[in-house]
């Protein structure tokens, strides 16, 4: 049986790449950041918690690093920091968690004799659209610290596929949604607020578009990327090469939750003029030659999904709904 460790499988994505994988039968070492409460992230909300093993540390940790990559066969490198208004303010922390933790997975995986690293990379790292849609050739535009540092992550990736014949595959998703989806982010804004009766919401700018990807359909590229021979020291997006703006995106919400709310701008979401990536939109041709992805969920469907989960009150109680979570 295929060991897999997922770093980061305590976050949205990395959760549901944790069911995935068990469902398909690999063996899973789940890593969650350590803290003191013993939380496991959405670890906790997994069905197959008790049928995976779950790991705490941090990627920042060399030693800790080498130890969890012992007898693995594939790592899922997710864990990052994510959080573009948080990276304005803090951008250290990203350098350490972002770059230094890319080294730290690569080279143990390297001296562990790692089979396969899939290293998770951002649509973010293209900036603005110079042309659309995007393919994997598109220039790089470092428009935030978080931005940043993924370049220079993946960059980091690459290297040791270059330098060392590490078996790397960077698999790049665009605007991934669905349950689970932390507040920061603006489908579960929308959601959280009209689901809690509020009849005005706050947004930041709601002209820039996104190639938006339901969640499981963003696991299965990055499964199926895992599993292709053609991949290897390859750049690959995954999208659905479909664009919507984010007041398109408010609009269909409101038709799915039956709801008349207005928005209005509040100055402190919108980002720096020149930070601000205006327009996303991916060519999903190479992932799709490689391996014969397609996206199963279109953009209506995984917000009815999206929207089912977070009106569950038992969920939108872990929101707070009136705070702007960087």
């Amino acid at each position: 049986m295929t060991k897999c460790l997922i770093t980061g499988a305590d976050g949205f994505i990395g959760s549901h790449l944790t069911e995935m994988l068990v469902e398909k039968g690999y063996d899973i070492k789940a890593l969650s950041q350590y803290n003191s409460f013993n939380n496991w992230g959405w670890l906790e909300d997994v069905g197959c918690k008790n049928d995976i093993e779950i790991l705490t540390g941090d990627v920042r940790d060399p030693h800790f690093c080498k130890h969890i990559t012992k007898d693995v066969d594939v790592v899922y490198h997710l864990a990052a920091l994510i959080a573009i208004p948080y990276s304005y303010v803090a951008p250290d922390s990203y350098v350490d968690t972002n770059i230094k933790g890319t080294l730290n997975i690569c080279q143990a995986a390297l001296e562990n004799g790692v089979s396969r690293v899939v290293h998770t990379s951002t649509s973010e790292v293209y900036g603005t659209a110079q042309y659309v849609p995007i393919d994997e050739k598109h220039p790089l535009q470092a428009q935030s610290p978080y931005s940043a540092t993924k370049i220079a992550a993946d960059a980091m990736a690459m290297s040791f596929y270059n330098a060392f014949e590490l078996p790397v595959t960077i698999a790049r998703p665009f605007n991934t949604y669905g349950p689970r989806q932390s507040a920061r982010a603006v489908i579960p804004t929308i959601i959280t607020q009209i689901a809690n009766g509020m009849k005005e919401i706050t947004l930041g700018d709601v002209s820039p578009t996104r190639d938006f990807n339901y969640v499981e359909d963003t696991c299965r590229g990055f499964i199926q990327l895992g599993e292709c021979e053609g991949a290897l020291g390859q750049t690959v997006n995954i999208g659905s090469n479909f664009e919507i703006s984010v007041e398109d995106t408010l609009n269909i919400i409101k038709e799915l939750m039956n709801s008349d709310v207005v928005f209005k701008t509040e100055t402190k979401r919108i980002r720096p003029k020149k930070s601000e990536v205006f327009r996303l939109w991916c060519d999903n041709s190479k992932i799709e030659g490689l391996t014969g992805f397609k996206p199963e969920v279109d953009i209506r469907e995984g917000l009815r999904r999206t929207i089912e989960w977070f009106s569950n009150v038992e969920n939108l109680k872990m929101y707070k709904e009136k705070i702007y979570n960087v």
